[in-house]
């Protein structure tokens, strides 16, 4: 049997790529978290009867300390690693900047001297994000390989957690993937994100506020795409030759892309359509009062495609069957 770890896989990315593998394959599969806020305890595992499951093994344990030797001899061979532990919250990474930062920096150390020591190990996914590249202006599309401009301190970390990734496959020769995503959705992600925040917002009357220009007329884009899709696409990665190469600065690297760019306001409103209720909004400047609030975020996604990978749904059906699903669990949408 093939062995996959899935690190932060108790949070709302990770258990999706982790009911992924399970319905899709027959590998054993190892959990690590370290519980944090975002991971809202086992809720997400329970919630798709992960415990059930005698293929999965769960360790609680804090990836800015060296994984240790017990826990090492527990785990046995793996396979395949794919690396989704990282702290994400953009204004916590505003607010708080150092601590941030070291955090990400130092798990992703500890993951990868931990990973060069494994015997047999296939591949190492570092699963990072679009924000690397900053803000894109209209027409402009990042290809695998583009130059990094990160726009605040949590991009930043994910751009530092790449550039160690690239010296430890340049210099250790461990076998890496890195696959940059845009905006993830789906059921029982936290409450604050946007899609379950209009949902609850419209079902309550609130207002909810737009990301838009310093104007307040336009906007924020971004292209959406649903955990299962990103986790299947992360699965046929797992199925090519591609590792990063020092000699070409694009090899090894995907862009996982949704299916078309969408604003903000116009998701909202899709969102307040499908649930049958108004839409009460406010233009809203983030980005005078919080800097590195990039406007618009672009990818683009023709090497998945050129490779003969397509996304199984629309971002509309993603959304209806969303939508559906917190409609039917209601507590997931609450803080």
């Amino acid at each position: 049997m093939q062995k996959i770890l899935v690190t932060g896989g108790a949070g709302f990315i990770g258990h999706h790529f982790v009911e992924h593998f399970l319905k899709e394959t027959d590998w054993g599969i190892i959990v690590f978290d370290k519980l944090n806020y975002a991971s809202k305890g086992f809720d997400r595992l329970r919630d798709i009867n992960v415990f059930d499951e005698k293929r999965v093994k769960i360790f609680t344990l804090d990836l800015n300390q060296p994984i240790s030797v017990g826990i090492t001899q527990e785990v046995g061979k793996v396979d395949y690693i794919l690396n989704l532990a990282s702290e994400s919250h953009v204004d916590l990474s505003i607010t708080e900047p150092v601590p941030f930062i070291e955090n990400n920096v130092h798990l992703m150390l500890n993951m990868l001297e931990w990973a060069r020591k494994l015997e047999g190990l296939k591949k190492f996914v570092q699963f990072s994000t679009d924000e690397v590249y900053g803000t894109a202006e209209e027409g402009i599309n990042f290809k695998e390989g583009s130059r990094h401009n990160p726009g605040n301190p949590y991009s930043a970390s994910k751009s530092a957690q790449e550039a160690i990734c690239r010296a430890y496959a340049n210099t250790y020769g461990l076998p890496i993937i890195i696959t940059n995503t845009m905006n993830v959705i789906g059921e029982r992600q936290h409450a604050e994100k946007f899609v379950p925040l209009v949902i609850r917002k419209c079902l309550s009357g609130e207002k909810v506020s737009i990301h838009s220009d310093k104007d307040k007329i336009k906007s924020g884009t971004r292209f959406y795409i649903h955990a299962r899709n990103a986790a299947k696409a992360v699965h046929f990665i797992l199925n090519t030759d591609e590792r990063l190469d020092k000699f070409d600065a694009s090899k090894g690297i995907f862009n996982i892309v949704g299916e078309k760019e969408i604003d903000n306001l116009s998701l909202a409103k899709m969102i307040a359509e499908m649930i049958g209720k108004p839409l009460i909004y406010e233009m809203t400047d983030y980005h005078s009062s919080r800097p590195g609030h990039d406007l618009r975020y672009s990818l683009d996604g023709e090497k998945l495609k050129q490779i003969g990978f397509d996304y199984p749904k629309t971002l509309e059906q993603s959304l209806e069957k969303i939508i559906k699903w917190y409609l039917q669990n209601k507590k997931w949408i609450y803080l």
